[in-house]
Order: structure tokens, then C-alpha cells, then sequence
């Protein structure tokens, strides 16, 4: 795995913990402010971060040479931007309940990518790992 992408990883780790953190603290965040701000900041994240990771499936989708399977991954690398946009609509604890399912199915879907050898293995490893962390912290907020 290059090391680049498991910092970047590590990092955009940051946002979901600092916020799910704060708000099972119920604290408030200079520059964000309180709950209800915080819970907006979180989903706004959420979002951002689904729907690049819906954009990694379209780069790979890009690299196939079966129009079908193409065709199938252009497809599912919409859903989630679509999925994430329709969440952040909801009432905020159950939008935070659809971004932790939402997470954790494109996670397993991502490293089907890996077990099929059209992603790199050491993709599947992180995209388990770093999905259980933001899944918890979406879980943890969808909670507080």
C-alpha cells in the first residue's frame, strides 16, 4: 500500500471523529458551533467523502473492457452521491443512520473490487478499515 494513501486515509479520518466525538460531548466546535451545527457539518462530510468514493468506482468503471460491466459501475458510482445528497434531506438522525448503511454497503461493495483483482488488494484492506471507523462514528452521532 503507498504509504500516501494510508495517511490521506488516516486523515480524512479527522472530520468524522472530531465531530461524532463532540457530539456525544455535547460540545460546540469554534467556527462550527453547536449541535445541530455540528450534525450539519458531519452530513456535509458524509456526503463529500461518499460521493468521491462513488467517483473512485467510475475511474476504475473507466478502465474496463466489458461495456457491461462498465455500463453496471458507471451506474453504481452515481448512487452514492444520489444516496448521500437524499440523507442529508432526512431528519438528522436517521440521514446519519443512512450514511453509516450507505458507508458500510459501498465498503463491502469496494472491496469486491480488491477480491475481483480489478482494485488493488491493499484498496480492499483500507477501504475495510477506514469503513468500520466512519461507520462507528456515524452510528455513534445517529446516537447522541
Amino acid at each position: 500500500m503507498p504509504a500516501v494513501t494510508l495517511w490521506l486515509g488516516i486523515g480524512g479520518l479527522a472530520p468524522f471523529l472530531i465531530l461524532a466525538v463532540a457530539l456525544l460531548a455535547g460540545a460546540t466546535l469554534p467556527l462550527i458551533g453547536g449541535e445541530a451545527a455540528i450534525r450539519a457539518a458531519l452530513m456535509a462530510y458524509a456526503v463529500a467523502i461518499l460521493s468521491f468514493l462513488g467517483g473512485v468506482r467510475w475511474g476504475i468503471a473507466m478502465g474496463y473492457s466489458d461495456g457491461r460491466l462498465a455500463v453496471r459501475d458507471f451506474v453504481i458510482a452515481v448512487v452514492p452521491a444520489i444516496v448521500g445528497w437524499g440523507a442529508a434531506l432526512l431528519p438528522a438522525a436517521t440521514g446519519l443512520w443512512v450514511m453509516t448503511l450507505a458507508f458500510v454497503l459501498l465498503g463491502l461493495m469496494d472491496y469486491g473490487l480488491a477480491c475481483r483483482t480489478v482494485a488493488p488488494e491493499w484498496y480492499g484492506r483500507l477501504r475495510l478499515a477506514l469503513t468500520g471507523i466512519v461507520s462507528a462514528a456515524l452510528a455513534a452521532a445517529a446516537l447522541a
